[in-house]
C-alpha cells in the first residue's frame, strides 16, 4: 500500500506536487484501519455506556428535526456519542473557517500557532460548508462536476481551511494521544501546533493519527492549535461519483482518544454454529505500543480478557435508569490461545469460548450481548478496557439461497444515503432512529448502504433495531461510461492500491457488526482485475459473509450474489431457473421511486414470494434528497440539482425517495409496507388462509382481527381467535366456520369484503401497541344471484326545457338548472339550489400531467411521444349534435366530436365538420349520448375511437370543473392515500371522506397524483349539504377519480410544488381507463402491457346525480346496483 513521503507530503505545500492528483497518494501516517474504539476505564463503565447507548426507541424518533434546529442538534449528538467515555473528547463545535477559492490560495501559515484567525467566520464541526453558505451544493448523477481528466482536478478547487483550540485534559497524562476523523470530504492535510501530522482520502471512513509528540504536555497552560486543509476536490473524487449531493467538509464527528502507553488497538469477533444450539466463539486481540515502548517488550506482563455479557436483562429500552446492576448479567469468559506476531508486527491474542442455547441475532430477534476485552498489566491492574455489542447468528449458502441462522431469509429491502435536508451529509442520532423506525414500521427489514459506508452509529442502531446490511466500500465511477478516453479505475494498477484501502478500511472498522450480511466492493465502476483482488483480500478476511458486487453484469466470480439492477420480474425467473446458476438472486436496486411511481411492485413480489432463487431486493432509495433554500416568498422549500446555481447538475433525479427529505412517507411506501408484510391472506375456495412468512417469529405476539363490509358499509368486526402459527407455516379458516360467517351468508349486498388486520399485541422498541403489522383484503362472493338493474329515473315528475340559440336549458322547479351547449355538444353550466355546480364543459380528456417516469426514455418516452402526438393539446370539435328524444321527464341528446390539435382546430357554427378536418389531424372520434332525467340524473354514454397510430394513452376518461366550495369529497373506492391501477393493493376498498385539498400529493417536482383506483361513486358537496354525486354506471367498471385545485396543464407548467398557481375551481378527472404509473426504473418507458391504455376502441358511461343535503352519496348509488332475482 503506497504510502506518502514526508517529503513528496512537504513539495505539495508549495505546489510543486498535489498529492491530492496522484492516485499512488492517498494516506501519510493515518494509523491502520481498526474498530471503533471507546478507551473505558472500567468494566463496569463500558456496561453503563451501552445500557445507556441502547435505550433508543420510537420516542426518540418523534425528536427528529429537519430545519435550522438540526445545526445545533448535530452537535448535541457528537457528545451524546461519546458520552460515559472518560477517554474520549469530542471536538465538534463551532471551529474557525476560511473558505480558498484553491489550495494555491490559503491564507500563508494558516496552520502556524501564531496565526491571526480573529477575521474567519466560524463553521459547525461536523458540518457541509456548502450547507452554511460557502461554496454551493452540486448534484450530479453519473457526471462527475468537473472535467474528467484523471487523476487531475480542476486549480479552481475549494479549500477549506479550519482551526480549532484545544486542551489535553490533566486526567490523560503520561497517555498516547489519537486524533480521529470520522469523514472528511474529500482530502485534507492536518497539523498540531504547527506541524503537519498526515495526509488522508476516503471521504467516508475515519482517519487516525497519532499526535502525542506534537500536543503541549497536560499540565501546561497552553491550549494546542489543530488545522485542518480540506481540498473539494482530489483523485479520490475520481472513485466517488456516487448519485447524490457533491457535499464538502468535515462532515463527521472529530475525536480525541486517550490511550495507555500499550493498548487494545483492534478484534475480531466471530462465531461458529454447528447446530444452531451451541456456538463455539474467536476473539481475535491486537495489541499496539509492545515494540514501540520498553515496557511493552515483554509479554509476560500482560494479561488478556475477553467477556461476553447477555444483554437480555436489559434489552427492554424502557428499564429504569436506577434499575442497571453490572452484576446481574450473564457472563461468558473466554481462553486465551498462544499470542502471535502478524505481518505489520502487531501482537495478536486468540480469545476462544462456548457456550449452549445462545441467544441469535436476527432482524426479527436482534439479540445482542456486550463483548468486552481488558488489558491488564503485571499487577492485574486494567489498563485498557474496549467494548462494542455483538450479535451471535450465521450466515451460510444452499443452492441458490443465502441463509441467516440456516434459514433464507427475504430481503425487504431498501437503499439509503445519508441525506438531511438541512445539515447535508451530517448525521444526527434523532433522525438515524427515525428511519430506522419507519424501516420497521413499514415491514423493511434490510438497507444497503448506498454507496459508502456510513456513520458508525448506523450500524449499532441497525444492530440493535433488527436490519440487515450491506456495506458498501466508497467506490464508484460511474461517470468513466461516458469517456472513451479513459478506463474505468478497476482496469488501471494504479488505482489498485487506493480501493484496496477503501475495501480495507470498511471491513476493519466494521466487522463486528451481527447486521453485516454481505460486503459490497462498491457500486456502478464497470468490472476489472481490481475488482478480483478486492473480492480475494474479503474472502480471505472474512469468509463468514457473502461478498456482493453488480458491475460486469452482477454475475461475476466477485461477487456471490446474482444482484442486478432494475432488472424485469421475467428475467429474474429466468436466472432462478437457471440450472448452473447457484446463487441467490437479490436486486441491489429495483422499483425506482422518483415522484409518482413504484407501480408494478406487487408484479415483483408475486414473483420473489413463489419462486426460489428469488430472495427479495433493494428498492432505490428511501428519502427524495432535497435539501432546504429559500425561495422568493422567504419561506424554505425543497431544492434540486440546479437550483443553487451548479451548471453541471442532473435536476431532480435526486428525488428517487420513499419518504420526502423530513421522512414524511409518500403515498407509494403504503404498497411497500403491503408487499414487505409478514403476514400474508388469500381466499382460496372457501378458506382464508393465514400464512407466517416469518422465519424466527410465530404469531404469538399478534393479534388478529376481522371487518366484513357490504358495498362500503360495515356488517361486522371482531376479534379473530387463531392458534399459535409457527414461522413460516399456514393456518387455514373455513368461511363457514368463521365468526363472519353469518353476517355474510344473510348479506344482500353485491360486494362484500373481508379484511384481516394483524396488530402488534405490545410495544416494541420501534411502534406503539396496536401498530398494524399487516392487513389484507379480499373480495367474498356475493351471497344473491344478481341481475342488471334499470333505474327508473322518472319518478311521476317532470322538467321544463327550453332553447335559445345554441342553449337548451334544463330546469325543475326551483330545484335545478342545466345548461346545455348544441354548440359545443356539452353542459356548460349546472345549478342545484342556488348553488353553482359546474360552469363549465364535461369534456373527454385523454392526457395527463407527465410523472417522472412518464418522462424517462428520451424521446422514447411515454411523455414525449405523447407531446409529439399533441394529445397535451387536444381541442374537442363538434361533428354533430342533436336532440334525439323529448319528453316531459327525459331528453337524449347525442353528439359527436372530433379530437384534433388545438393548432389545427376550426371554429364552426355547429353544422358537421367531418370534411373540414383532415383525417391526418383527428386523434379521436367521441361519441357521446346524454340522457337527462326529471330527477337530474344525467347518464352520459361515451363511445371513444381514438387513431390507431397513437401511442398507449395517458387515460381515458372526461375532465370537468366543479365549483370551489364543493370542497368535500367523499368516495367508495380504494384509499384512502393515492393509489394507480399498477400501485394499489395497500389501498382497501372502502367510504372514504377528505377535503379536496387533503387529496392532492405535494411531490417536490408536480406531476400527475391525487389519483384513487377503483372508484363505484364519487361526491362532491358544499358545507350546507348540497354538491354532485359521480358513478361508474351500467356495466363500466370503477373508475380513476381525482381532484384538484391544480389543473393537468398547472402541474405539467411548474417545476417546483411552491411554482403551482391554485385555480379558481376544482378539476375532477373520471377515467374509464388511466395507465400505470411504472417504477421498474425511470429512464425508459416500462410501464408493464396490462396496465398500458392501447388506442383501440373504448366505451363507458358514467351517472351524474344532484344531492341535496338530506340524501346519502350511498343510497343514490345503491338505487343502481345489481338487484336480487
Amino acid at each position: 500500500m503506497a504510502i506518502a513521503s514526508s517529503l513528496v507530503l512537504l513539495s505539495s505545500m508549495d505546489h510543486s506536487h498535489r498529492v491530492w492528483e496522484d492516485p499512488s497518494y492517498f494516506r501519510w501516517r493515518k494509523r491502520d484501519a481498526h474498530v471503533p474504539l471507546r478507551s473505558h476505564d472500567t468494566i463496569e463503565g463500558s456496561l453503563r455506556y451501552w445500557y445507556h447507548q441502547n435505550k433508543v426507541d420510537i420516542l426518540h424518533s418523534d425528536s427528529a428535526v429537519w430545519n435550522d434546529e438540526a445545526v445545533s442538534q448535530s452537535l448535541v449528538s457528537a457528545q451524546f456519542w461519546v458520552t460515559g467515555l472518560p477517554f474520549v473528547k469530542s471536538l465538534s463545535g463551532y471551529w474557525n473557517f476560511y473558505l480558498a477559492s484553491s489550495p494555491a490560495t490559503i491564507p500563508l501559515n494558516f496552520h502556524d500557532i501564531g496565526f491571526d484567525d480573529s477575521i474567519w467566520k466560524s463553521l459547525p464541526v461536523p458540518s457541509n460548508w456548502q450547507m452554511h453558505g460557502f461554496d454551493r451544493p452540486i448534484y450530479t448523477n453519473t457526471t462527475y462536476p468537473f472535467p474528467l481528466h484523471p487523476p487531475h482536478v480542476p486549480l479552481d478547487n475549494p479549500t477549506g481551511c479550519y482551526r480549532r483550540h484545544f486542551c489535553i485534559p490533566k486526567e490523560w497524562k503520561d497517555r498516547r494521544i489519537i486524533l480521529h476523523f470520522e469523514g472528511v470530504d474529500s482530502a485534507f492535510f492536518v497539523w498540531i501546533n504547527g506541524i503537519l501530522i498526515g495526509y488522508s482520502q476516503d471521504s467516508r471512513l475515519p482517519a487516525e493519527f497519532e499526535i502525542t509528540d506534537c500536543c503541549y504536555p497536560t499540565d501546561s497552560d497552553k491550549e494546542n492549535i489543530l488545522a485542518v486543509q480540506v481540498m473539494r476536490w482530489s483523485d479520490g473524487s475520481y472513485l466517488e461519483d456516487q448519485d447524490h449531493w457533491w457535499l464538502s467538509g468535515i462532515h463527521r464527528d472529530v475525536l480525541l482518544i486517550a490511550k495507555p502507553k500499550v493498548f487494545i488497538v483492534d478484534y475480531f469477533f466471530r462465531t461458529n454454529l454447528d447446530d444452531l444450539s451451541e456456538v463455539d466463539i474467536q476473539v481475535e486481540v491486537k495489541l499496539d505500543g509492545l515494540q514501540k515502548y520498553p515496557e511493552g517488550r515483554n509479554l509476560a506482563n500482560f494479561t488478556i480478557e475477553a467477556v461476553l455479557y447477555d444483554n437480555a436483562r436489559y434489552s427492554t429500552w424502557d428499564v429504569d435508569d436506577d434499575t442497571f446492576d453490572p452484576g446481574s448479567y450473564k457472563v461468558i469468559h473466554m481462553m486465551v490461545e498462544s499470542p502471535r506476531v502478524d505481518i505489520h508486527g502487531l501482537h495478536g491474542y486468540m480469545l476462544t469460548g462456548k457456550f449452549t442455547e445462545p441467544k441469535l441475532w436476527s432482524s426479527e430477534h436482534p439479540n445482542l450481548y456486550t463483548l468486552v476485552i481488558i488489558l491488564k498489566g503485571e499487577s492485574g491492574k486494567l489498563l485498557d478496557c474496549e467494548s462494542c455489542q455483538v450479535g451471535i447468528r450465521q450466515i451460510s449458502r444452499a443452492p441458490k439461497q443465502m441463509l441467516v441462522n440456516g434459514l433464507p431469509v427475504v430481503i425487504r429491502g431498501v437503499n439509503r444515503h445519508e441525506h438531511h435536508p438541512r445539515t447535508g451529509k451530517t448525521n444526527l442520532e434523532t433522525c438515524m432512529i427515525k428511519d430506522l423506525v419507519l424501516m420497521k414500521q413499514y415491514n423493511i427489514n434490510a438497507v444497503r448502504n448506498s454507496h459508502y459506508p456510513q456513520h458508525p452509529r448506523w450500524y449499532e442502531l441497525c444492530d440493535l433495531f433488527g436490519v440487515y446490511m450491506i456495506d458498501e466500500a466508497n467506490i464508484e465511477t460511474h461517470g468513466f461510461n461516458d469517456s472513451s478516453n479513459f478506463k474505468h479505475p478497476t482496469l488501471e494498477s494504479t488505482w489498485a492500491s487506493s480501493m484496496l484501502d477503501r475495501v480495507v478500511g470498511m471491513v476493519e472498522r466494521d466487522k463486528n457488526h451481527a447486521c453485516i450480511i454481505a460486503w459490497s466492493l462498491g457500486n456502478e465502476s464497470s468490472y476489472g482485475p481490481n475488482h478480483g483482488a478486492l473480492a480475494g483480500w474479503v474472502r480471505g478476511k472474512d469468509p463468514s459473509r457473502f461478498v456482493h458486487y453488480e458491475g460486469g453484469g452482477s454475475r461475476t466470480s466477485s461477487t456471490d450474489i446474482v444482484c442486478p439492477m432494475y432488472m424485469r420480474v421475467w428475467d429474474m425467473v429466468k436466472i432462478a431457473a437457471d440450472p448452473h446458476e447457484g446463487r441467490p438472486l437479490i436486486l441491489c436496486e429495483y422499483s425506482h421511486a422518483m415522484g409518482n411511481s413504484n407501480g408494478n411492485i406487487y408484479e415483483y413480489w408475486k414473483a420473489i414470494d413463489s419462486v426460489v432463487g428469488l430472495q427479495g431486493g433493494f428498492i432505490w432509495d428511501w428519502a427524495d434528497q432535497g435539501l432546504l433554500k429559500e425561495g422568493k416568498d422567504g419561506i424554505k422549500h425543497w431544492a434540486y440539482g440546479g437550483d443553487f446555481g451548479d451548471v453541471i447538475n442532473d435536476l431532480n433525479f435526486c428525488l428517487n425517495g420513499l419518504t420526502w427529505p423530513d421522512r414524511t412517507p409518500h403515498p407509494a411506501l403504503h404498497e411497500v409496507k403491503y408487499v414487505y408484510q409478514p403476514i400474508k391472506v388469500s381466499l382460496a375456495e372457501s378458506k382464508i388462509k393465514i400464512a407466517n412468512l416469518q422465519f424466527f417469529e410465530a404469531t404469538a405476539a399478534l393479534e388478529f382481527s376481522w371487518s366484513l363490509q357490504g358495498d362500503g358499509c360495515s356488517l361486522g368486526t371482531g376479534k379473530l381467535e387463531l392458534p399459535i402459527i409457527s414461522p413460516q407455516s399456514i393456518h387455514e379458516v373455513e368461511i363457514e366456520s368463521s365468526p363472519w360467517y353469518s353476517l355474510w351468508n344473510s348479506c344482500l349486498a353485491a360486494e362484500i369484503f373481508l379484511t384481516i388486520t394483524v396488530k402488534l399485541e405490545h410495544s416494541t422498541r420501534w411502534a406503539k401497541r396496536g401498530h398494524v403489522l399487516a392487513s389484507t383484503q379480499v373480495s367474498l362472493p356475493s351471497r344473491r344471484n344478481l341481475v342488471e338493474h334499470v333505474i327508473s329515473f322518472i319518478q311521476n315528475s317532470c322538467f321544463v326545457s327550453e332553447s335559445a340559440g345554441n342553449i337548451i336549458t334544463i330546469r325543475k322547479e326551483n330545484n335545478w338548472c342545466i345548461k346545455f351547449n348544441t354548440l359545443t355538444g356539452t353542459i356548460e353550466r349546472w345549478e342545484l339550489g342556488g348553488c353553482l355546480l359546474t360552469d363549465k364543459d364535461i369534456i373527454p380528456c385523454f392526457w395527463r400531467a407527465p410523472t417522472d417516469n412518464d418522462k424517462g426514455g428520451g424521446p422514447d418516452s411515454y411523455a414525449s411521444r405523447w407531446k409529439a402526438a399533441l394529445l397535451d393539446n387536444l381541442s374537442f370539435q363538434l361533428n354533430h349534435c342533436s336532440v334525439e328524444r323529448q319528453t316531459d321527464n327525459v331528453l337524449l341528446i347525442t353528439a359527436s366530436y372530433f379530437g384534433v390539435p388545438l393548432c389545427n382546430s376550426q371554429t364552426n357554427s355547429g353544422e358537421a365538420i367531418t370534411n373540414t378536418i383532415s383525417t391526418n389531424y383527428m386523434l379521436f372520434r367521441v361519441d357521446a349520448s346524454y340522457w337527462i332525467y326529471a330527477s337530474g340524473d344525467i347518464i352520459i354514454e361515451y363511445k371513444v375511437n381514438p387513431n390507431g397510430d397513437l401511442p398507449p394513452l395517458p387515460r381515458v376518461g372526461v375532465e370537468f370543473h366543479v365549483d370551489q366550495s364543493l370542497d368535500c369529497i367523499k368516495w367508495y373506492g380504494r384509499g384512502p392515500f393515492e393509489c394507480y391501477p399498477d400501485r394499489k393493493e395497500a389501498a382497501h376498498v372502502g367510504i372514504y371522506e377528505a377535503d379536496v385539498a387533503d387529496l392532492f400529493v405535494p411531490y417536490i417536482v408536480p406531476g400527475e397524483c391525487a389519483g384513487r383506483a377503483d372508484v363505484r361513486w364519487v361526491a362532491f358537496r358544499n358545507a350546507s349539504g348540497f354538491g354532485l354525486f359521480a358513478s361508474a354506471y351500467g356495466a363500466s367498471p370503477p373508475m380513476q377519480m381525482s381532484a384538484s385545485y391544480y389543473s393537468a396543464a398547472e402541474l405539467d407548467r411548474a417545476t417546483h410544488n411552491e411554482d403551482l398557481v391554485r385555480g379558481k375551481d376544482i378539476e375532477v378527472h373520471l377515467d374509464h381507463k388511466h395507465m400505470g404509473l411504472g417504477g421498474d426504473d425511470s429512464w425508459s418507458p416500462c410501464v408493464h402491457d396490462e396496465y398500458l391504455v392501447h388506442p383501440v376502441p373504448y366505451s363507458f358511461s358514467i351517472r351524474f346525480s344532484p344531492i341535496f343535503p338530506s340524501q346519502s352519496p350511498a343510497e343514490i348509488y345503491g338505487s343502481q346496483l345489481p338487484h336480487q332475482s
